[in-house]
């Protein structure tokens, strides 16, 4: 598996509409390359879901995403339209983009041994080379763990925690006079109290 720092491999496959994405129209950007097994099991349904809803955040950042994985065209249609996933699948039927990658690999499952991909997403910096790699992926926490590294969900956590903080901050400030007010009313009583004994 590609580490972090290594040129990212080309890539030009079609993607569900049947559209070739050309990794050449992307210099000079960042994009995530994300390697799922299958369209429509359990767990990359829920992982493209995901990152379905945080689509826009990925688009204010000016971040691509792609999922690739061994299917075809038309089934990622399906999976797309059943879906509504507005963002590319790219149909790597001859495993071209996966084995460059280095995300087939030997997997096990019931004690039985077999190939298939790793379950993997990459960051691609805009240089060109591996920013980020995410092996084993959470698919429920996917969408969210990249933004989180790239920083797009830093400004919605700043900007719901800022309101709640001011109001606090209000009713505060009336108690302290409050306080002070009772203290220098008690101290004069306490005098005149010592004078007539």
């Amino acid at each position: 598996m590609l580490a972090p720092g290594a040129p990212a491999p080309h890539f030009a496959l079609p993607d569900q509409s049947g559209a070739i994405q050309d990794a050449k129209a992307l210099k000079g950007k960042r994009y995530l390359v994300y390697f799922y097994p299958k369209d429509s099991t359990p767990g990359c349904t829920v992982q493209a879901c995901g990152i379905q809803s945080d689509l826009a955040q990925f688009n204010k950042l000016g971040i691509p995403v792609f999922g690739v994985s061994m299917d075809s065209v038309a089934s990622h249609r399906k999976f797309a339209d059943k879906y509504a996933l507005r963002f590319p699948l790219l149909a790597d039927t001859e495993r071209a983009l996966i084995e460059a990658y280095g995300v087939w690999v030997e997997k096990s499952m019931y004690g039985k041994q077999y190939m298939g991909i790793s379950r993997s997403s990459f960051l691609v910096g805009s240089n060109g080379k591996i920013e980020q790699v995410w092996e084993k992926v959470n698919t429920k926490t996917h969408a969210a763990d990249v933004l989180a590294f790239i920083g797009g969900a830093k400004p919605a956590a700043t900007a719901v925690k800022k309101p709640s903080a001011k109001p606090v901050a209000k009713k505060a400030t009336p108690k302290k006079p409050a306080v002070k007010k009772s203290v220098t009313k008690k101290s004069p009583a306490n005098k005149t109290a010592v004078k007539k004994k």
